[in-house]
């Protein structure tokens, strides 16, 4: 801890030296014409403001970036900003997201995320909903570390921004087309046209993609998990007067691919032998079975014995409004949101022949918000955000399982005692959330900034869950119940700017995330809760630097995390059931470092490298009669780091443009006992593409590769030991490609 914050305190020494020496240097070559290191603009504090100004550890991923690394939904951006992992354990919904160590295993409906997604300003709170679809963006913004400030609760780990490209006074359009490997097809554009002159314009975006799917059914010859998708997206840029603007967002869109085709990988000894689990060494081979006698002698993660090929059906509807008011010395702004997610998920979650266990997972969410905020304009000395928030959510969930159907006798009571039969877990949930916060930024001298803010936030849920079996005919318990979790969460921190382009930070955050119910499948009463909140208090340093008259950016920073009642997702095993346990952790402790460089070494080449390293261990954790405490937390390497070269060269027929890109993480835990077979070995990904820019710039065509040297792509590992087998969740292999791009 102490060598963390020692080498940051360093590094920052070693900013300001550079910078103060270079500055001379800089002054002489700021007419040479020498390529630069962008500005961007950002709103992680609500406002517009240059990244290099604001002391957050926050990336800003452009439009360009996303297209250029085919980042198609959420789930891509993984490892696209230091400490960033996304997985899913579906293919239409459900991220689950972590940043620097902190999220969520948990993939039933009513747990929110420890990383706030946030599309237009609006908060998403639904997981069905939260697997966008990245279309027409104007850019995306990963915020690390508690938030607890100005977006709130349920921030603990970060928040993601994904803002979409308004219409400008200005016709324009651009399309996009890309044919590649397994017959994908992603096909996604958009068009401006202003209706009133600097008053009234729209923009029309829309989104398809498709392929046959990656995962051989041996037993069919079918391929799946596919993509199937369409989305659309109408925006309204709206200014009656000069102190008036309002930005309206719909979008809606489907997803009718095809669900999770995971792989499964037998552990009992064949023959069966009661608590007898196959060596690691025979993993893969027919001297290993399931529960129910299948072995599955193959080592290739993209092939399996499917009996049944499910759809995971998603809807979404979503619309915010952005209304602005500006006052003079301060603007009144207020943020409208509503969305509507709706599944429909039919899966085979043991990827055999043999039905062993299916999912049904059905559900409907709807939620409305309402943000108001009075913020200061300008850079006053005196700065200031106050607002309010509320929100409305329901929920409504109607799953299922369907375990050993081969099993089951005339007597559904009895097999219910025994983990078998079909297990429903009907419920809703209602919550009113409401919040009130305020944050002041004032220059106490032109270099010194001082920040305070606090938020107050109370959550009133109300839940009803039904616990079955044999759809209905076995009641197995019924619960009720009612919380208001409430919270102070809020931010201290101070700004010192060493020269215009070196300045260093501190703050202490506390974060927290609400408590609630478990909604998963339980017969259990117990296992419902409620669990407390969680919540952290989080201390980082930093500092923000350009050299080389702005050729070269260095933002490094460090953090030192104490968290109690850390909510955490445990599997336990109950005879023939592995039931599933949301608890709280007694503490936990996480710290680490981060470095983002990015370089314009010439012109048309821009090189950039992040890096993270993570220590995020339980410190006191005991569940069902289990002690994790030492172990490492899922999905939180100790080493990241994430390296792209971007170039492009004028040449007589056109443009040359090529980028590459290298993601590499250390091992990962996929589950809190830190199991040996439930980990993954380091792993290091690259991408690229090559193309030719002509007629003005305005056509590119060329050819793309991602994973293109087909590294293993698993994204997760579930046991289900007490039925003899763990399944995989993997991504897409190497896949390659064809693109067109054209702009007006």
């Amino acid at each position: 801890m102490k060598r963390t914050f020692g080498i940051t305190i360093s590094l920052a020494a070693l900013a300001v030296a550079q910078s103060a020496a270079a500055q001379e240097a800089d002054q002489t070559a700021a007419n040479s014409g020498a390529a630069q290191v962008q500005d961007v603009i950002v709103t992680a504090q609500k406002r517009s403001e240059r990244l290099q100004d604001v002391p957050i550890a926050v990336t800003a991923i452009t439009a360009e970036t996303i297209q250029n690394r085919r980042t198609l939904d959420l789930v891509d951006l993984s490892n696209q900003a230091p400490g960033l992992q996304i997985k899913s354990d579906d293919n239409g919904a459900n991220p689950r997201i972590f940043i620097r160590g902190v999220g969520v295993n948990d993939f039933n409906p009513a747990t929110n995320s420890a990383v706030g997604i946030y599309a237009d300003g609006v908060y998403v709170a639904s997981p069905l909903a939260q697997r966008l679809a990245f279309f027409d963006l104007q850019q995306v913004e990963v915020l690390r570390g508690p938030q607890g400030t100005l977006y709130g609760r349920n921030t603990t780990g970060g928040a993601i921004n994904v803002t979409s490209k308004l219409p400008g006074n200005e016709p324009e359009a651009d399309l996009s087309a890309e044919y590649g490997r397994f017959n994908s097809v992603n096909v996604q554009g958009g068009a401006s046209i202003p209706l009133i002159a600097d008053k009234l314009s729209v923009r029309i975006a829309g989104l398809y993609q498709r392929d046959d799917g990656y995962t051989l059914n041996r037993l069919t010859g079918h391929y799946g998990n596919n993509t199937n998708r369409w989305a659309l997206r109408g925006t309204v840029h709206f200014t009656p007067s000069a102190n008036v603007t309002d930005n309206l967002v719909v979008s809606t869109g489907r997803s009718t691919g095809g669900s999770i085709w995971a792989y499964n990988r037998p552990l009992l000894t064949e023959p069966y032998q009661s608590d007898s689990f196959c060596a690691p060494a025979l993993y893969g081979t027919d001297q290993c079975m399931t529960f129910m006698g299948y072995t599955n002698p193959s080592k290739n993660l993209y092939q399996g014995d499917y009996s049944f090929e499910g759809k995971d059906r998603v809807n979404l509807l979503t619309v915010s409004n952005t209304l602005t008011i500006d006052l003079g010395a301060a603007s009144i702004v207020s943020v409208t949101g509503y969305q509507h997610a709706s599944r429909n998920d039919q899966e085979e979650t043991d990827a055999s022949p043999i039905p062993t266990i299916t999912a049904s997972y059905i559900a409907r969410q709807n939620t409305f918000s309402q943000e108001l905020r009075l913020q200061s304009n300008g850079h006053t000395p005196l700065r200031y955000v106050i607002g309010a928030y509320y929100a409305h959510d329901y929920l409504n969930n109607n799953s299922a399982y369907n375990v050993l159907p081969l099993l089951a006798s005339d007597d559904p009571a009895a097999d219910a005692a025994q983990g078998i039969g079909i297990f429903g877990w009907p419920l809703t949930q209602k919550v009113d959330s409401y919040a009130a916060f305020g944050q002041l930024d004032y220059d106490v001298t032109d270099k010194l900034t001082l920040t305070g803010g606090l938020r107050y936030s109370a959550d009133h849920k109300d839940f009803h869950y039904v616990s079955e079996a044999a759809n209905g005919l076995v009641p197995i318990f019924t619960y009720d119940g009612s919380k208001t979790f409430n919270s102070f969460t809020g931010k201290v921190g101070v700004q010192y700017r060493l020269t215009p382009s070196a300045n260093i930070y501190a703050s202490y955050n506390r974060g927290a995330k609400s408590g609630g119910f478990f909604s998963g499948q339980t017969g259990n009463i117990a296992d419902i809760g409620p669990y407390k909140d969680e919540t952290v208090n989080a201390y980082e340093v930093g500092a923000k630097t350009d050299w080389l008259n702005h050729t070269l950016r260095a933002n490094i920073s460090a953090f030192y995390y104490d968290y109690k009642n850390l909510q955490v997702y445990t599997t336990v095993e109950d005879g023939l059931i592995t039931r599933q346990l949301f608890t709280n952790a007694s503490a936990a402790r996480i710290y680490g470092g981060e470095l983002e460089l990015q370089m314009t070494p010439t012109r048309g080449l821009t090189v950039s490298l992040n890096g993270a390293y993570l220590n995020a261990t339980y410190r006191d954790f005991k569940s069902a009669g289990n002690d994790y405490s030492g172990n490492t937390l899922p999905s939180a390497p100790k080493v990241s780091v994430q390296g792209a070269v971007d170039w492009q060269h004028e040449t007589p027929l056109g443009t040359l443009v090529a980028n590459t890109s290298l993601s590499f993480r250390s091992k990962v835990f996929f589950d809190t006992s830190n199991d040996a077979r439930l980990t993954d070995q380091a792993r290091a990904f690259v991408d690229a593409r090559l193309g030719i820019r002509v007629a003005r710039d305005r056509l590119e065509i060329g050819v793309w590769g991602k994973n293109v040297f087909n590294e293993t792509n698993i994204s997760d590992m579930t046991p289900i030991p007490t039925l003899g087998f763990d399944v995989f969740s993997v991504g897409p292999p190497r896949t390659y490609g064809l693109y067109l791009k054209a702009r007006y």
